[in-house]
């Protein structure tokens, strides 16, 4: 009996009932996460002779058993599913995936004399009032320093603000009121935050700000503090700019002080792109862009993007807004609505109504430039996995790619580190560091990439490619270490030609490197400028490697030649030893320059075993300052 006629058997068994189904391979692992109106339906449609996509095809294929689990609702099957795919990352579900961080102006309210404060990862909490996100290019925080100028507000960390006994120098440059010495009451103080914050709360609370500096401006030129008239004029240029940027006429006429999140997208040849316009009390802030392949779709398109609007609310990072406005039909969001009622008190509307539908317009015409410019500059990450896929013959686009690189210096503390990338971009969530054996023979690129390789390969749910930073030598140890493990992965190597040229003189040679990838059973070498999408993510990929393996290396390093001393320090238990240890990330020369209460704050070890340290440390500087005094 054949694996599809099993399944299809099972299938037909089901309920017709709402429910997620978790499709599985040989292995155990969660390769796809779906959910259904009526399971047994949806899942008999896997395994029966019906049309299906390229991509559907090559999932079944994979599966080798399923489970279901039943909802009561097909609301609550929207939930369930999003919460399966952010528990088992299948291989086979579209992420929507975003590799920005958006800031935020977060106020404290709880605090005695609040300030405005930059955020990109803001905390929920009792008391704290947040505007945003900014998207990139909106100048978020030049606008912050100059509301904090013009209305001279403070600065300064909390910390900072309740230790300072006199005003600082913000105070004489009449930047700051010197709230921490009381030169400010409370009440006026956060009268003008008030009006500051006005600024983020919609063009006319805004217009009010504008309209108190034009009068704090007329103060100071009446008083002959002209200076101080012109700094403020020019506060008001930069701020009315900012507003007239950030006010959109589609939005005006809504009219309306609510955060709202417009949702539109373009299905174009190849690719669905999707924009999120964020209007923030009736301010046009900016927005933000997803995309994916039209090929790798399973479910149908309309059903893959809501899904994508709660995978995106359910991120703890995302502030939800008070409404939500989706170009789909009244109808097709009924089940998405009651569902996102699980992460906020959100309101959801069709963007075809004739109220939204200006702005929806806007966003679907984003969304389709977006891609035109994206595909007409070969800037799609997708062109340059399908190029990857070609050159090393596979069945489907690599989603997942991992890349390698070992770092050693003079044969000591070597180090490597794994970099992921996800559809094109980098998931440093999985990014890991491997601490190597260091060898006898010091240097030996080939031992070392074996036992990283190795070790990696023992942890399981393997990458689609594995990325060595080398040529064909680096390559081939890994797959001889893979044909050992009986591992079939497919592996390539990035290294660069170097060709001596004769130049314009005689005796000039110019030297000319091009990236190359490294393919086993190809004779020549790929140029990957050939390619500037596959060019990109192998070239960033290998950059950042060597980034996060010399950061891993660096650190080890200090803390081997910091444990050649720090046994000399007399005082020093082994479990003390242990804890600078894990804490170091600084030279010697650098701990120096700190205090005994510095150390023990940084380190957390008592008053006498730093001051055993400082003693050492500071011996030796003295030792040094007399030995060049004698030389």
């Amino acid at each position: 009996m054949k694996k599809t006629d099993e399944l299809l058997s099972k299938a037909n068994t089901l309920p017709q009932q709402p429910g997620c189904y978790l499709m599985r391979d040989k292995n155990g692992r969660v390769i796809y996460v779906g959910k259904a109106k009526k399971l047994k339906s949806r899942v008999v449609s896997y395994f029966n002779q019906s049309a299906k996509g390229l991509k559907t095809e090559y999932m079944v294929g994979h599966v080798d058993h399923f489970d279901f689990m039943i909802t009561h609702s097909d609301a609550e099957s929207f939930v369930l599913e999003n919460n399966l795919i952010k528990e088992h990352s299948p291989k086979y579900n579209i992420r929507l995936r975003d590799d920005k961080s958006y800031p935020y102006v977060q106020v404290d309210w709880t605090e005695d004399f609040p300030r405005l404060e930059y955020v990109r990862r803001p905390k929920k909490g009792k008391g704290k009032e947040l505007f945003g996100p900014y998207p990139p290019g909106s100048q978020i925080s030049m606008i912050m320093r100059v509301l904090t100028k013009s209305f001279m507000l403070r600065d300064c960390s909390l910390t900072e603000f309740r230790s300072r006994k006199t005003p600082c120098l913000l105070y004489q440059m009449k930047q700051c009121s010197a709230p921490c010495v009381g030169y400010r009451n409370k009440e006026e103080y956060e009268g003008d935050l008030s009006t500051a914050v006005g600024f983020f709360q919609g063009p006319v609370k805004a217009k009010r700000a504008l309209h108190k500096l034009n009068e704090r401006m007329e103060a100071y030129a009446e008083a002959e503090e002209f200076e101080m008239a012109a700094v403020i004029r020019d506060h008001i240029q930069l701020l009315g700019d900012f507003l007239n940027k950030s006010y959109d006429q589609k939005v005006e006429s809504i009219q309306t002080d609510k955060n709202i999140d417009v949702w539109s997208y373009w299905n174009g040849p190849e690719e669905v792109d999707i924009s999120v316009y964020m209007v923030r009390s009736g301010m046009l802030l900016g927005n933000k862009n997803f995309n994916f392949v039209k090929g790798e779709l399973i479910e149908e398109l309309d059903e893959e993007i809501l899904q994508k609007v709660m995978q995106y609310y359910s991120d703890p990072e995302e502030m939800t807004p008070d409404m939500i406005v989706l170009d789909f039909e009244e109808n097709e969001i009924i089940d998405v609505t009651e569902a996102l009622k699980t992460f906020g008190d959100m309101k959801v509307l069709s963007g075809l109504s004739k109220k939204y539908y200006p702005l929806t317009q806007m966003a679907r015409k984003h969304a389709e430039e977006s891609q035109r410019v994206r595909i007409a500059n070969s800037e799609s990450v997708y062109m340059g996995l399908n190029k990857l896929k070609e050159l090393l013959n596979m069945r489907e686009r690599p989603r997942i790619l991992e890349c390698y690189d070992v770092a050693i210096w003079q044969g000591q503390s070597p180090t490597a580190s794994q970099v992921v990338f996800e559809e094109g971009k980098a998931n440093k969530r999985k990014y890991r560091y491997y601490h190597l054996e260091t060898r006898p023979e010091g240097n030996n690129d080939f031992a070392m990439m074996r036992e990283v390789i190795t070790r990696r390969l023992d942890n399981g749910d393997l990458p689609d490619v594995l990325v060595i930073d080398g040529g064909i030598a680096q390559v081939n140890t890994v797959t001889a270490v893979l044909k050992e493990l009986n591992v079939e992965l497919c592996v390539v190597g990035i290294a660069k030609s170097k060709d001596l040229t004769s130049g314009d003189y005689s005796a000039e040679k110019i030297v000319r490197s091009e990236e190359r990838l490294i393919i086993p059973g190809r004779s020549n070498p790929y140029i990957l400028t050939k390619c500037p999408p596959l060019f990109k993510i192998i070239v960033s990929m290998r950059d950042e490697a060597h980034r996060f393996s010399r950061k891993l290396h660096h650190k080890a390093e200090s803390k081997r030649v910091l444990s050649t001393w720090l046994d000399e320090v007399k005082g020093l238990g082994e479990e003390t030893k242990k804890k600078i240890l894990s804490q170091l990330s600084m030279s010697k020369e650098e701990l120096g320059e700190f205090t005994v209460n510095d150390l023990v704050n940084y380190f957390g070890i008592k008053n006498p075993q730093a001051k055993a340290l400082w003693a050492h440390l500071h011996g030796d500087v003295k030792s040094d300052v007399v030995n060049s005094e004698r030389e």
